[in-house]
């Protein structure tokens, strides 16, 4: 059994986005403020250290998980499973309505809801300000929102379609793991983990899927960077690829979805909660140990080998 106190780390945080002024007093009500938020316990053991552009706050605090394209599938089922594993959440997404619907499946007070596009740079550094306000650090990012394009070959794709594709899927991800870099990189105790939605078609593409294709080829490139320049700031960054998880997105599949012969065939969905508890999984490792790349997908769908 999991030792309760395993999931609550000491904190010294120099919060990068704090604009506190030299020699305020009101450091120790803030972190006691924050402490209450977030159903953390103060350490008063330590004194707080004012200090220009500096916010020093000591707590006890839970680990904390954010999580993109939180509002259903692959997003939802990695939240709840985050939650259950006991992290604080934040979650991040389009629409306010499905964010809400998430968190009131994980059934605890220490979440917040961000509605953003992943896309808007602004919203994006808003969002993990608010995080690093709220909660004093973040220990895991899953990097999944993501969208598709009409099934169309390159010639037929519009301009607007593959920049929307590319702006939400590859400069999103770019622009949430930047935050969390920044953010990771100077908490303390310092590191965190970035775990990144890849997918099938980051090996293999299907028919009529450029765009979608392309940005995950590159997502496996940002994967392998942030895991290199990660390292000395005990930054871990994973991959998780998946194929046919059951969500809305793979509805039709069991009815058959076209194949690279031209053909259409049934394929197989599974579970998407396993989803959840893969990342969960890789999540709740150790920063000295990493998963770089996992594959998770259903086992007789027409993946390996020729079909």
């Amino acid at each position: 059994m999991e030792d309760p106190e395993s999931r609550f780390s000491v904190c010294l945080v120099r919060c990068p986005f704090a604009t506190i002024s030299k020699g305020e007093r009101c450091l120790e009500a803030l972190a006691g403020k924050h402490a209450m938020r977030s159903r953390c316990r103060l350490d008063r053991s330590r004194k707080l250290k004012p200090d220009e552009g500096l916010d020093w706050r000591v707590f006890v605090t839970a680990r904390i998980a954010a999580v993109t394209g939180a509002g259903s599938g692959i997003g939802r089922a990695a939240a709840l499973a985050l939650s259950g594993a006991g992290y604080s959440l934040a979650l991040m997404g389009r629409r306010a309505k499905p964010l809400s619907e998430t968190a009131a499946l994980a059934d605890r007070k220490d979440i917040l809801t961000i509605p953003l596009d992943v896309a808007d740079s602004a919203a994006v550094a808003s969002a993990f300000r608010r995080i690093s306000l709220e909660f004093g650090r973040l220990d895991v990012l899953f990097n999944n929102a993501g969208i598709g394009t009409p099934p169309v070959t390159i010639d037929m794709l519009s301009v607007d379609d593959w920049n929307r594709c590319v702006a939400t899927n590859l400069t999103g991800s770019f622009l949430c793991a930047r935050q969390a870099f920044r953010l990771m990189k100077c908490q303390d105790p310092q590191g965190g983990r970035i775990i990144n939605n890849g997918s099938i078609s980051a090996h293999v593409p299907r028919p009529f899927t450029v765009p979608y294709s392309t940005t995950k080829h590159a997502i496996t490139g940002l994967t392998r960077s942030l895991g290199l320049d990660g390292r000395p700031y005990d930054i871990a960054c994973s991959q998780i690829d998946i194929g046919n998880a059951g969500t809305q997105l793979t509805a039709g599949f069991q009815e058959g979805v076209v194949q690279p012969s031209g053909n259409v065939m049934a394929e197989p969905v599974f579970d998407v909660e396993r989803c959840g508890d893969a990342i969960a999984y890789i999540a709740n490792l150790p920063l000295d140990t990493n998963i770089p790349f996992l594959t998770i997908m259903a086992s007789q769908m027409p993946y390996l080998g020729r079909g």
